[in-house]
């Protein structure tokens, strides 16, 4: 028995499958095998629309992927795996591969910054007039040089926080790990961005000593450690999609200066004093 695809169905699912991961002859070839119970090469290559040189690296690439199979018999044959097994076993050994090449792509990354560093830090031995201040783009950057200097914050930790998030604060435990070392932790939030479960983690804060406040609105994102470095945040006036620009700073009259900014803030925020959090215990019980 034989089934045909209508041509708008075999359309789509040939995109989707390529989409998945097979090229475009493969996709073809696993389709024709679908309304059919087994093929030779040959013929499959004819109703396939697969030049004939090819149709054996693709039978052989399709059976590898676990999308064919050989049925032996006077001459080979090849049918088709079930989709229900054929794709989340495929799926399932791409992740792995992906996963292994992950964890070898990090191992060499981590060998390459060492064996850079050296070589950057002399590149860098006369000091630009700049090198104070860098400007950073990437998130991902954006929350590693966060982290950084969360981790290594002595005194005090001020911040201006805001979405979008490079790193949320509220979800960051190395703030309640700087308050538990003795780092006097201070946050002012804009009073509209507090969901049910962000304020569910202010009162995991206030308990472990962390001072939280909420204002009508901020004009930056602003994080500064020990009132000498840090980085602030402007949101980008031309792009729809909200996107920031951080400048990251490492000179004590700049620290200061954002210092006296957020104390400023911070004296005549919304609620003329730090508010208080119900624990996640009375929250879940409202």
């Amino acid at each position: 028995m034989t089934t045909e695809l209508p041509e708008m169905d075999f359309q789509r699912f040939w995109r989707r499958l390529q989409q998945l991961g097979l090229n475009a002859y493969e996709a073809r070839s696993y389709l024709v095998l679908i309304g059919h119970p087994r093929f030779k090469a040959i013929e499959l290559a004819a109703r396939a629309h697969v030049p004939r040189q090819k149709i054996y690296e693709v039978l052989d690439s399709l059976v590898e992927k676990g999308f064919a199979q050989v049925v032996q018999e006077k001459t080979k044959l090849f049918s088709a795996v079930a989709p229900s097994l054929a794709v989340p076993s495929y799926l399932a050994r791409r992740a792995q591969m992906l996963q292994r090449e992950l964890t070898d792509q990090t191992r060499m990354a981590d060998s390459l910054v060492v064996d850079l560093a050296a070589s950057y830090s002399e590149g860098q031995g006369e000091r630009g007039t700049l090198e104070y201040l860098r400007i950073v783009n990437d998130p991902e950057q954006i929350a590693l040089q966060y982290r950084r200097m969360l981790s290594d914050v002595r005194h005090e930790y001020l911040e201006f926080s805001r979405p979008p998030y490079a790193v949320d604060p509220l979800d960051e435990q190395l703030v309640k790990q700087a308050r538990l070392g003795g780092v006097t932790c201070r946050l002012l939030i804009e009073a509209g961005t507090l969901d049910v479960a962000h304020r569910q983690r202010l009162g995991e804060y206030e308990s472990s000593g962390v001072e939280v406040a909420q204002t009508d609105s901020l004009p930056m994102k602003l994080a500064v450690f020990d009132g000498s470095h840090g980085l602030l945040a402007l949101l980008d006036p031309v792009i729809t999609r909200p996107t920031w620009t951080a400048i990251v700073f490492e000179h004590s009259g700049m620290g200061e200066a954002m210092k006296g900014l957020f104390e400023s803030y911070w004296r005549r925020r919304l609620s003329g004093k730090v508010i208080e959090f119900a624990s996640p215990q009375a929250v879940a019980e409202k």
